[in-house]
């Protein structure tokens, strides 16, 4: 397992966030990855990294502080930290972050000090958010497996199996095994993935109408001149990267005031540790007007009420029931893995790459085109294997998408 470990770091390095000689490269991950951690320095090195630099950090401690600190210091974010994070962006800088969820951790600790904290830190590193978000550098997100997870997602195994199914899930995922190059996989995932792409960026789409017999009945309006994306990327300076990895999705940029209707999630949102599940949204002009929740309802009234954006749509992403993931029939807890095996759609901001030009506008710009804007972008899954997809073109052809869950173009 060790072997196919470095083939991870030197995927997550290479293909990932494809570091360049003379880079900084920032990592996040949690403390009890310090031996992937290693091999990921290691891998970054080899590939000509000026510095690395690491960030360990841990959810039970994160809780702690939330439990015992009122809500001012939580909120109160220091000046040195936001310089550290605002001197990286004037370096060359990459980032990659390694995720593991605590699904539930966070349930029995106050929601609102947890929004407070939240919206604080987004406030304060805007900048970093902004970096990544736009595309300016390279940046990738992927996942490692704790015993505490792995327990969450296979509740009825030992500990130990459960953690070494969860990682052999993993693995497969994102195309790692004994016998193949990881690499060479991902480039001709991605050429895949680009295809796909080019055929939705072609229709030229006016609007998508998805609906399912869970009830999801909702017209996403698309901007004018959006770009249907997923796979590989490329940054400002013109680096390729893998946002993210796992993926399967294309995903493109919604009309921020045109999107109307109900959509019902099919998996549950993990927001700041908590489990939103079983929840609906109501759409009326591009806002959420009424929603509700079996579990969680009011952390998720506190993430739509963080500002105005977050009751608005900021991305739409189309992913086929019958897809690698999806295949192996796993609620993860982890949106990065469960958004690949379902169609979703995130509450609060848009990529500006998802829209022509958009990584050269201004703020004001993006909003003029109807770009979403937010500290949030949290998204949800509301696919089925039984959802249609129904387009519309600006000349009023409609076009089937999808028919019983899965693309038909």
């Amino acid at each position: 397992m060790n072997d196919l470990l470095k083939k991870y770091a030197k995927l997550a390095v290479c293909s990932g966030v494809n570091v360049q000689k003379g880079q900084t490269v920032l990592v996040n991950v949690k403390a009890e990855h310090y031996e992937f951690a290693r091999l990921i320095v290691e891998e970054a090195y080899a590939a000509g990294a000026k510095k690395v630099v690491i960030k360990f950090g841990d959810d039970h401690i994160a809780k702690m502080h939330v439990q015992n600190q009122d809500i001012e210091t939580l909120t109160d974010i220091p000046q040195w930290l936001i310089d550290e994070y605002d001197s990286y962006l004037d370096e060359d800088l990459c980032r990659l972050s390694i995720y593991a969820p605590s699904p539930g951790l966070m349930a029995d600790v106050d929601g609102d000090k947890l929004a407070a904290q939240a919206k604080a830190q987004a406030q304060a590193l805007k900048r970093m958010r902004e970096y990544t978000m736009a595309n300016r550098g390279q940046w990738s997100l992927v996942s490692l497996p704790t015993k505490e997870w792995a327990h969450v997602v296979f509740p009825d195994l030992e500990i130990e199996e459960a953690y070494e199914k969860l990682l052999e899930a993993i693995l497969y995922a994102v195309r790692i095994n004994e016998s193949d190059d990881p690499v060479e996989a991902w480039e001709k995932h991605n050429a895949k993935l680009s295809h796909q792409n080019q055929i939705l960026n072609d229709y030229n789409f006016k609007s998508l109408h998805f609906k399912n017999g869970k009830g999801t009945d909702i017209v996403v309006g698309l901007v004018d001149n959006h770009v249907w994306a997923g796979g590989e990327e490329v940054s400002e300076r013109g680096y390729t990267f893998n946002p993210n990895m796992p993926t399967e999705e294309s995903f493109t940029m919604p009309d921020r005031l045109n999107v109307n209707g109900i959509v019902y999630s099919t998996k549950p949102l993990n927001y700041n540790g908590k489990l939103i599940d079983e929840f609906w949204l109501k759409f009326v002009d591009g806002k959420v007007v009424e929603f509700d929740a079996k579990q969680e309802r009011e952390t998720l009234e506190q993430l739509l009420n963080t500002d105005e954006g977050s009751r608005h749509i900021g991305e739409i992403a189309l992913i086929s029931h019958q897809s690698p993931i999806s295949d192996l029939n796993i609620l993860f807890y982890n949106t990065l893995f469960d958004e690949n095996a379902s169609c979703h759609m995130a509450l609060g901001r848009a990529y500006p790459m998802n829209l022509k030009g958009g990584t050269e506008m201004t703020g004001e710009e993006l909003l003029a085109h109807n770009a979403n804007d937010s500290l949030n972008h949290e998204d949800f899954m509301f696919g089925s294997e039984d959802m249609s997809v129904v387009g519309t073109t600006h000349d009023g052809k409609t076009i089937i998408v999808f028919n019983e869950g899965n693309f038909v173009i």
